[in-house]
C-alpha cells in the first residue's frame, strides 16, 4: 500500500479472480460497491469481462470509466507502431483516472485474475500509484484456477514452476520448458502453434495439459496434444503439471543420454541438459557427479567409482535395453576425456549396438577457467590430457613438444593426483625449450566451485605442488599478453591475440 496525506482519492487495483464471481474476494467487493469510480478495460468491441465479473456489485450512481484499447492483435498506422498505440493509449486513460482522483473522488480499477500479473491495471499503478495512495487488492490468478480445474498438484516439495507467455519466440519457450519441473504458458490464442510446437520438441507435448476459460462460462480442459488450434481462444493456457507421482511416459525403447553437467553447479548447466536430468527414470555415473543431480521422486541413482568407465556404461546401456530411460552423468563436456567415449564405445559392440544413444554438451573446465582468467584461448590451442593411466607418457611428452612447436597455446587436462606428482614438472621443462620463462600460465581449480582459485604465474614459476587433479592449467603461446587493470592496476587478465603475425 502507498500511504500519502492527501485531500485527492485513492486508487485501488481490484483483482477479480478468474473469471467466476463467486471467486471474488470479500475486500474486492467492498472497495468496488464502496468506490465513486470503476474503471475496466475493453476492446473496441466494447465487451468487458472485468465489468462482467463485478456487475452485480456496480450500483447505478456509479461513475463508469471504460478504456478502449486502440488496438488488440491487428496492425495500427500510429508512427509508433503497435508499442506506441499501446503507450499512448495508457496515457491518456492513466491522464482520465488522474481527473477523478484529483476530485477527490475514489477509483476502483478491475482487473481479471490479479492486478499485477500480466493485467493492464499495472500500466495505471505505474502512473499513477506514487501520486495517489494506492492500494491494491490481490485476486486468484488463472494459473491457480486452471490447476484448480484439472486437479492435479501444480508443484510439490523442491519443484520449480515456470510462467511464460505463449509470445516468446518458440526456441525460447522450447529452452524454458525442457529445464524446469513445472510450467504454465499464458496468452494462447494465435500462439498456440508455437507453444505446442516448443512443448513437443522439449519432450514434454505428452505431460501438457490444456484448460479454456478456467472458472467461467464455456470451461474446457483435456490434453493439449488432442486440441486443435482453430480452437484456442486468448484465454487459455497450457499446464504442466508436478512431475511428483506422475507415471511415467510411455517412451517404447529406452535410450542413453550423455549429459555434460559444466564444470560445477547448476549456473553451468544448459537448459536441455536440465531438462534430460529431470525427464531420466535413471542417473548413471561417478558418484561426485550424481550428487550434483538433484533428487527426484522416483528416479533411481546408481553412483559408482571413478576408474570403472566401461562398467558404468554397460551398466547404463543394459538398463535401456529394458526400456529404462538413462541418464550417464560426466563432468564439463561428456566428450571431452569424459563418459561419451566410454559409452560409444560400448554401444559400437553386440548386444548394444540398437540402444538409442544422444550426447548432449556441457561447459569444458578449460572454457571456463579461460573465462576467468581473460581470453587466453582467443587463437588457436592444443588440448591434451597429462594422465598416462590410457597412454604412456612418451606419447604425451611428444604431443606436447609438437604443440608447443607449433606455438599452440595448451589446455593441459588431468595434470595430477595423488598417484601422479610427476607430470607437471615433466611437462614444465618440455615447455620451456619452446617457450620463454615469462610466459603465463593460467591455474584454475574448482572453477565455479566453493574452492574456486584462478591464479595468474610465469612458466618458469610454475610450482608443481600447487596443482591437483582439479586444476587445469593453460599455458599461452609466444604471443599471449597479460595486462594489468582497474584503478589501481590489481586485476591481472590474460589473453591471446587472434591476429598472428606474419613471418
Amino acid at each position: 500500500m502507498n500511504e500519502q496525506p492527501s485531500t485527492t482519492g485513492r486508487l485501488y487495483g481490484v483483482g477479480l479472480g478468474p473469471g467466476d464471481p463467486s471467486l471474488m474476494t470479500v475486500r474486492a467487493v467492498e472497495v468496488i460497491t464502496a468506490a465513486d469510480v470503476v474503471a475496466y478495460h475493453s476492446a473496441r468491441h466494447g465487451r468487458s469481462i472485468a465489468r462482467t465479473i463485478a456487475e452485480r456489485h456496480l450500483r447505478p450512481d456509479h461513475i463508469e470509466e471504460q478504456l478502449v484499447y486502440p488496438v488488440t492483435t491487428e496492425t495500427t498506422d500510429h508512427p509508433g507502431g503497435y508499442r506506441g498505440a499501446m503507450e499512448e493509449f495508457y496515457e491518456e486513460a492513466a491522464a482520465r483516472l488522474a481527473v477523478h482522483l484529483d476530485a477527490g473522488r475514489t477509483v476502483a480499477v478491475l482487473a481479471e485474475g490479479d492486478p499485477l500479473f500480466y493485467s493492464s491495471y499495472m500500466h495505471m499503478h505505474k502512473r499513477l500509484a506514487h501520486r495517489y495512495p494506492t492500494e491494491v487488492i490481490p485476486g486468484v490468478t488463472s494459473v491457480s484456477a486452471a490447476a484448480a480445474r484439472l486437479g492435479e498438484p501444480l508443484v510439490e516439495g523442491e519443484e520449480v514452476l515456470t510462467i511464460l507467455p505463449g509470445t516468446l519466440p518458440e526456441e525460447e519457450l522450447t529452452a524454458r520448458l525442457a529445464s524446469t519441473d513445472s510450467a504454465v504458458v499464458m496468452k494462447l490464442g494465435r500462439t498456440f502453434p508455437a507453444v505446442r510446437g516448443a512443448l513437443e520438441s522439449a519432450g514434454r507435448l505428452a505431460d501438457a495439459r490444456y484448460v479454456e476459460r478456467a472458472t467461467m462460462p464455456g470451461e474446457r480442459t483435456g490434453l493439449l496434444a488432442d486440441v486443435g488450434p482453430a480452437s484456442v481462444p486468448y484465454f487459455s493456457v497450457a499446464v504442466l503439471p508436478s512431475r511428483v507421482d506422475a507415471a511415467p511416459a510411455a517412451s517404447g525403447r529406452g535410450e542413453v543420454v550423455v549429459v555434460g553437467l559444466g564444470p560445477a553447479g547448476p549456473l553451468w548447466l544448459t537448459p536441455e541438459a536440465r531438462g534430460e536430468l529431470a525427464a531420466a527414470e535413471d542417473i548413471v555415473g561417478y558418484s561426485t557427479y550424481v550428487d550434483r543431480v538433484p533428487v527426484r521422486p522416483g528416479q533411481r541413482r546408481h553412483p559408482s567409482d571413478n576408474k570403472v568407465e566401461s562398467e558404468r556404461a554397460e551398466f547404463a546401456l543394459d538398463l535401456a535395453r529394458q526400456g529404462r530411460r538413462v541418464a550417464v552423468v560426466s563432468s564439463g563436456d561428456p566428450g571431452v576425456f569424459a563418459m561419451a567415449t566410454a559409452v560409444l564405445e560400448v554401444a559400437s559392440e553386440d548386444p548394444y549396438r540398437e540402444v538409442p544413444v544422444r550426447v548432449l554438451p556441457g561447459m569444458t573446465a578449460a572454457h571456463a577457467a579461460a573465462s576467468r582468467a581473460g581470453a587466453p584461448l582467443g587463437h588457436d590451442y592444443a588440448v591434451v590430457s597429462l594422465s598416462d593411466r590410457l597412454k604412456p607418457w612418451e606419447v604425451i611428452a611428444e604431443r606436447l613438444r609438437s604443440a608447443a612447436a607449433a606455438d599452440l597455446v595448451l589446455a593441459l587436462y588431468n595434470p595430477g593426483s595423488r598417484s601422479r606428482v610427476w607430470q607437471v614438472g615433466k611437462a614444465r621443462d618440455l615447455l620451456l625449450e619452446h617457450r620463454p620463462a615469462d610466459t603465463p600460465v593460467v591455474l584454475g581449480r574448482d572453477v565455479g566451485g566453493p574452492e574456486e582459485s584462478v591464479r595468474i604465474v610465469r612458466l618458469g614459476e610454475l610450482d608443481p605442488e600447487q596443482v591437483d587433479m582439479r586444476t587445469i592449467l593453460i599455458v599461452g603461446s609466444t604471443q599471449t599478453r597479460t595486462v594489468r587493470r582497474g584503478p589501481d592496476g590489481g586485476e591481472e587478465i590474460v589473453w591471446t591475440p587472434r591476429r598472428y603475425p606474419e613471418g
